[in-house]
């Protein structure tokens, strides 16, 4: 009962959050102002709520729970924003720079294809970017984000982990670099990232940050179900 009681209280905070961008013309202009006015601090924001987001909801189903003392909640928020503005400035150099490879490739059109509709040149375009970024970029992101997941963890999510110096060198050697290879590398890059920042490329520039971000809750769920389903397996 109590769980239910949470349920309802989570999703009505989802819901008050995100319902005026939906429902009121003048919350949605003020949002696209500010959005083009301050892209890479509304990329802090939308990570830090959507991320979070998706991260409560996968602990949700994985655990039960929508974070527990310890998770560090606050502080894993805080990271994700930072982490959004890096993944909004990778989105920049790559969806620019790697049209004007293909062009170099002697692929005409290639610039002027993402700024324009639906075409295959523009679908091309999209997926060169995403596997360009999901080959250079991710890897390392992925790396940096579970190194700070470790280092809340081992300060007790505490909100002072955010100015705690970060052990790099023992949380490297400490990760379990078969899983981080073969599943989070080897199986989530190729099988979801690539996909899903074809189809964020091929949209106005305008909502590519968001639905970038929006992404991270489906991950979060996926990987959660897919948790318990091998769970259940065993």
């Amino acid at each position: 009962m109590l769980m239910k009681k949470c349920d309802l209280i989570f999703w009505a905070v989802v819901i008050i959050l995100l319902l005026p961008f939906f429902v009121s013309d003048a919350v949605y202009e003020a949002y696209k102002n500010f959005n083009g006015a301050h892209p890479y601090l509304m990329a802090f924001i939308k990570f830090m709520v959507l991320s979070s987001i998706g991260e409560m909801l996968g602990l949700r189903i994985k655990q039960g729970v929508y974070t527990y003392k310890g998770y560090g909640i606050l502080s894993r928020a805080v990271v994700w924003g930072v982490l959004g503005v890096m993944i909004a400035v990778a989105m920049k150099i790559f969806s620019n720079g790697v049209p004007v490879m293909l062009e170099s490739w002697g692929l005409e059109g290639m610039v002027a294809a993402m700024g324009g509709g639906f075409s295959l040149a523009k679908f091309v375009d999209a997926f060169c970017i995403s596997t360009a970024m999901n080959t250079f970029f991710a890897p390392m992101f992925m790396t940096l984000h579970k190194v700070t997941d470790t280092h809340i963890l081992n300060c007790g999510g505490k909100i002072s982990s955010l100015v705690t110096p970060i052990k790099f060198g023992e949380i490297l050697a400490s990760l379990n670099w078969r899983v981080q290879w073969s599943f989070v590398f080897k199986r989530t890059l190729p099988l979801f990232w690539i996909p899903a920042h074809t189809i964020t490329f091929l949209l106005p520039a305008a909502y590519q940050v968001l639905f970038a971000a929006s992404l991270s809750i489906v991950l979060g769920v996926l990987l959660s179900v897919a948790a318990v389903m091998s769970n259940e397996k065993k």
